[in-house]
């Protein structure tokens, strides 16, 4: 695979550190990223996504999801279980410990999340504030009028 240089990108913008230095990690194609459990990401709306993921064996309240500093955290602890005399011949279930770590871009929040069926669904959806919204900018004519803002009409 041929290396990135993200260069260019420096010089045409400003405060984008943080998309560099993951545009950083994934060029790196970072070998020791787990891949249990499997899991899934769709996107549900125009601005909602779902985060599926396969953990058969956990009880709900052996799952934790936690979102700190732009990062969606989701851990699985299994709990100390009596075996109540079971012999297993084959266990093919694993309920082993894992971790997770998504990364959310900004103004993305988690709404809820779900356990059923052996999956974890945890939703997500992008709120753009106000403030960040298109908006246009009228064109005053003539000197010292100022300019003034007009709200973007949608289409």
């Amino acid at each position: 695979m041929r290396a990135f240089d993200p260069t260019p990108l420096y010089r045409a913008t400003v405060g984008f550190d943080r998309m560099a230095d993951m545009l950083d990690r994934v060029m790196a194609g970072d070998a020791s990223q787990p891949t249990y459990p499997p899991y899934n990401i769709e996107k549900t709306g125009d601005h909602a996504y779902r985060i599926s993921i396969a953990v058969a064996g956990f009880s709900a309240e052996e799952l934790s999801v936690e979102v700190k500093e732009n990062a969606l955290h989701v851990s699985a602890r299994k709990t100390e279980e009596t075996e109540d005399g079971r012999t297993f011949l084959h266990r093919g279930i694993a309920t082993r410990a894992f971790e997770r770590r998504f990364h959310l871009a900004d103004h993305v929040r988690v709404s809820g999340a779900t356990h059923a069926d052996g999956m974890l669904h945890i939703d997500l959806v992008r709120e753009i504030p106000e403030a960040l919204k298109p908006r246009r900018i009228e064109i005053a004519r003539g000197a010292g009028e100022g300019a003034r803002m007009v709200e973007a009409s949608a289409a």
